[in-house]
């Protein structure tokens, strides 16, 4: 195998100055110049998936890749206080027998058919979910990973992986999808109920087995892997920054050199272990999770109950969590509660955060001896305590900037571009943001490089409103370029309505804001070009109390009362104040709700973004009640 050079560590003394330079002649009217980036032609670069895996193999010298918490009861549910491995290996072997098996059955013709030889994947993150995919690299099929909020007009394929709960949907709906001719329960299930989706399956023509009953197949007569090619097709990747949601294609080429990116400047210490509990039909958990197969590391899956997720980590203690601003705002509101904690705990967290935040702007440092251990270990704690790293879009394979470590000024940016990404600003006239802004130009981000994705799924016309001409993705987010070269996200293209006085506001920008306040779990922010004031739906906060289903009719009630509304609101508009939102900014009135959004009700995309129309529709009659009453005094502002 050829030598890959990853990871690539920082230079020893970088200069925090100058962390992106234009390249010249690239300037045009009404955009930034472009920056330089890392191809799949550079040396010693991973070119597809199959790669990234092989490199994995050799590196982990057999040791443990996959785990998981052993399931003890599910009357109640309960997890052992452990993870249980498969080896690099053992998990190679499987790999093998399954892709073989698939392999054969597309050259006899039991699968296939279409223009592309496609697999389907519907369950929650698990080994199996992984394995099958890495199956599907190794041999040259179109992964598709399929969830909940997706209809039946995604499953365009003729095989489909899905847990036994899902194999129920898929069976229903069979006769309106006449392509699908297999499908493989990926879960442990008891015979009896595995015979009836058997005997099911054939009534409706399509023929059910097992995950084991696949392996078998295929190790009976195994086919060495089919090495892609940097510009075949890997997968078919539903993203949820779209409405409807639509098929990003995604090459090998495009997930290998995301991966090679992203290991561009970090080099772990010792133990690499990943917990993985962001859904894997998402390509940014996707390229985490091959960024430690590339590196032999391991990948330990959640539980899949978002209640158990920081149990979960504890037990499994990982070294590298990719997550989301949602956790982490959860976390952060937390451990600032300590901070108007009374008497001398008070004290030392406010003093414990001065000192760590003055060194951090100072020097870059993020490590304090004293503080660490007195306060800061039991923040840690949370999170396992021994996380080193905490980290897309799907269009650029979940790919574009990275945070320099030990920036000591980085608070607030994304960082620069990553190695192999190339970034422009282009002007929005209707928004106020120009290139020529100054002291920093300011514009919609567009990018470039090899791990761009090549389109959409049977949509040109939405490929060719993505991709420009010249190969630019349009990502619709609003970026500065700081004097170090580093970007700032402060908007969003999409998701801006005008008020009826004509002021513009970025809805998702305002969310974000309002999130910060302790008193708020989840809000959603709605606005009407008719009106000339935004609303609200919150999700109060327990404030650390476990709720239970008997606790919700009691909690709801005092919602209703109109002195715990305005107390709320009155906190929100302080944090909107807080943070220098503008008059019509800010929330006038707001419907309290104990039921969260979640993916489930329709409400959150399988990311945890806010569906602005599924959740309009779901407070509709709220929300337009609120804005039936007289106009509120400060509507004006």
């Amino acid at each position: 195998m050829p030598e890959y050079h990853l990871p690539i560590s920082f230079p020893t003394n970088p200069d925090y100055s100058r962390q992106a330079v234009e390249v010249p002649g690239t300037r045009k009217p009404g955009q930034t110049a472009a920056y330089p980036f890392m191809t799949l032609d550079s040396p010693g670069a991973l070119t597809t998936c199959w790669e990234i895996f092989e490199e994995g193999l050799r590196r982990s010298k057999g040791g443990p890749v996959f785990g998981r918490r052993p399931l003890v009861s599910k009357e109640p549910l309960k997890f052992a206080d452990r993870y249980e491995w498969e080896s690099w290996p053992r998990i190679d072997a499987r790999r093998r027998a399954i892709g073989s098996a698939l392999h054969s059955l597309f050259k006899k013709g039991t699968l296939g058919g279409g223009q592309l030889e496609t697999v389907g994947i519907w369950s929650k993150n698990s080994p199996e979910w992984q394995l099958v995919d890495m199956a599907l690299h190794a041999y040259a099929k179109v992964g598709v990973a399929l969830y909940d909020t997706l209809g039946k007009d995604a499953v365009e394929t003729t095989v489909v992986f899905a847990t036994s709960d899902h194999v129920q949907f898929l069976l229903n709906v069979a006769p309106s999808v006449p392509g699908m001719k297999m499908v493989v329960i990926m879960d442990d299930i008891p015979t009896e109920s595995k015979n009836i989706l058997v005997a099911w399956g054939k009534d409706k023509k399509v023929q059910v087995l097992d995950l084991f009953d696949l392996e078998a197949i295929g190790a009976a007569d195994l086919v060495e892997p089919v090495k892609s090619r940097p510009d075949q097709l890997a997968t078919i990747c539903y993203t949820s920054s779209t409405e409807p949601d639509q098929g990003a294609l995604l090459t090998h080429g495009n997930l290998a050199n995301a991966v090679h990116a992203q290991l561009s400047g970090y080099v772990p210490d010792g133990d690499i272990c990943a917990i993985s509990y962001l859904p894997l039909a998402h390509i940014y958990e996707r390229v985490m999770a091959l960024c430690n197969l590339a590196m032999g590391g391991r990948i330990g899956y959640s539980t899949g109950d978002p209640l158990r997720l920081l149990e979960d980590m504890q037990i499994l203690k990982p070294t590298f969590v990719a997550t989301v601003p949602r956790v982490l705002n959860r976390v952060y509101q937390a451990a600032m509660a300590n901070a108007s904690a009374p008497g001398l705990k008070g004290v030392l967290f406010r003093r414990a955060t001065e000192v760590k935040l003055q060194q951090l702007h100072a020097t870059g440092q993020r490590t304090h001896a004293l503080y660490d251990r007195l306060v800061f270990s039991k923040v840690a704690a949370v999170f396992g305590g021994r996380v080193q790293l905490m980290y897309g879009m799907t269009e650029n394979g979940g790919t574009c900037t990275h945070v320099w470590q030990y920036d000591p000024s980085s608070g607030g940016t994304v960082g620069p571009p990553l190695a192999n990404t190339e970034i422009k600003l282009i002007d929005v006239p209707s928004m106020g943001y120009f290139s020529e802004d100054k002291p920093s130009p300011r514009g919609e981000i567009c990018f470039r490089g090899d791990h761009a994705f090549k389109g959409y799924y049977k949509d040109e016309k939405n490929t060719k409103a993505t991709i420009d001409a010249d190969g630019w993705v349009h990502t619709g987010d609003v970026g500065l370029m700081d004097q170090h070269g580093r970007l700032k996200i402060i908007d969003r293209v999409k998701n801006i309505m005008k008020l009826a006085q004509g002021e513009y506001v970025a809805l998702e920008n305002i969310e974000n804001v309002y999130s910060s306040c302790p008193l708020v779990a989840q809000i959603f922010v709605h606005g009407d070009s008719l009106q000339s004031y935004l609303l609200a739906v919150a999700v109060p906060d327990p404030m650390g109390r476990h709720v239970s289903s008997s606790d919700i009719p009691a909690l709801e009630e005092s919602l209703s009362d109109p002195k715990v509304n305005a107390a709320i609101l009155s906190e929100l508009t302080k944090t909107a104040q807080e943070n220098k939102l503008k008059g019509f900014e800010q929330v006038k009135r707001i419907h309290l709700t104990m039921e969260p959004f979640t993916v489930e009700n329709g409400c959150l995309t399988p990311t945890f973004k806010i569906k602005r129309k599924e959740t309009y529709e779901a407070y509709k009659k709220e929300l337009d009640a609120l804005y039936a009453l007289p106009l509120p005094a400060s509507s004006k502002l």
